[in-house]
């Protein structure tokens, strides 16, 4: 089992920045992805950014250049900078992490998320 509990969250105004963090409850060296996510009322989920164990990055077009997701073993955490927020940004963000484990032929998936952190930024 994984706990994942963001914090970081807050009011800004627009252009200013935010650091959210992701703490895991274990060794984040078991993630095979990690990511950011967020939502607003009645939307879908959409993603963020993502991270590989690897230390490959994906992020919507919307953030590029804007924000930066980091992942780091010796607090087993998992970081969103973000920068020059905008209105647009707001919403409640949660944090991701995917384990795989390998048995022999069989594989198995398990997807973990945070309760999520508001971030509002104002007009």
């Amino acid at each position: 089992q994984v706990q994942l509990v963001e914090s970081g969250g807050g009011s800004v105004q627009s252009g200013g920045s935010l650091r959210l963090t992701c703490a895991s409850s274990g060794s984040i060296g078991r993630f095979s992805d990690m990511g950011w996510y967020r939502q607003t009322p009645g939307n879908q989920r959409e993603l963020v950014a993502t991270i590989t164990d690897g230390g490959t990055t994906n992020y919507t077009y919307d953030v590029r250049g804007r924000f930066t997701i980091s992942a780091d073993s010796a607090k087993n955490t998992i970081e969103l900078q973000m920068n020059s927020l905008k209105p647009e940004d707001t919403a409640v963000y949660y944090c991701n992490a995917v384990v795989t484990t390998n048995k022999g032929w069989q594989r198995y998936r398990n997807e973990y998320w945070g309760q999520g952190t508001q971030v509002t930024v104002a007009s």
